[in-house]
């Protein structure tokens, strides 16, 4: 219970925090003339709040590659604990890096279904964060990709409520959807596989509101069929 209660702290803390430009490089810290530049913009699930840095999602995703032979050197996540669309947004604004990135992925929404926002208003600033990741990745849309959001209902903090939580998140992921339609980018439905965390709390953190290593690899295993494409495009 004391964790549950300290997870809703951290978690409603993190939501009112002003956003800041803070770019965490990841990777073996050389670049590589041959390698990739890839950039992850997000929230809690991207930074990997509760798990260690090596564990979070894309840097498994850099290493999945290297792995079937597309070598990214430099992997950035621009992504912060309780950032919604308007946080990451601002963000954005403010970070204006010196290169195009080879992939962008992004991954948001869920803290504005948490904290009850406008889904109206988060089409508006998801399509304007869409528009955002392809200028990062030199006006090349087939370069972006974008994961849905995850159902944070299936773990121990949303036991209450996992009913409505999923109706919620799909609702939002159907605008998540529709907007990467409309710009033709890659589209990849990871919420089934959140909810595989409701059987098997091995893939749950330690602050039973985030996804432990285990989830992050399943999501890497699902984006890495249709992103490897991407390259060769």
């Amino acid at each position: 219970m004391y964790k549950l209660i300290l997870s809703f702290f951290l978690f409603c803390i993190a939501c009112i925090n002003e956003p800041e430009v803070a770019v965490v490089h990841s990777g073996n810290g050389q670049e590589s003339t041959g390698g990739l530049r890839y950039l992850a913009l997000g929230d809690s699930y991207t930074i990997g709040e509760s798990v260690p840095e090596t564990d979070r999602w894309p840097v498994l995703f850099a290493k999945s590659m290297a792995e079937n032979g597309k070598t990214i050197s430099a992997t950035d996540i621009l992504a912060k604990t309780g950032w919604t669309t308007e946080n990451l947004l601002s963000a954005c604004n403010g970070f204006k890096p010196t290169e195009n990135y080879d992939l962008v992925s992004l991954l948001i929404g869920v803290n504005n279904q948490y904290q009850g926002r406008s889904i109206d208003q988060f089409r508006i600033d998801f399509h304007l964060l869409l528009l955002k990741s392809v200028e990062y990745a030199g006006n090349r849309r087939n370069r972006v990709f974008v994961l849905s959001i995850p159902d944070w209902g299936c773990t121990e903090f949303g036991s209450g409520s996992r009913e409505e939580v999923a109706k919620s998140i799909d609702k939002f992921n159907l605008v998540v959807k529709e907007e990467c339609a409309k710009e033709k980018i890659l589209f990849i439905d990871i919420t089934p596989t959140s909810r595989k965390a409701l059987n098997d709390p091995t893939m749950v953190a330690s602050d039973n509101l985030h996804y432990s290593k285990k989830m992050h690899q399943l999501w890497v295993d699902e984006a890495l069929p249709p992103v490897k494409p991407l390259l060769s495009l």
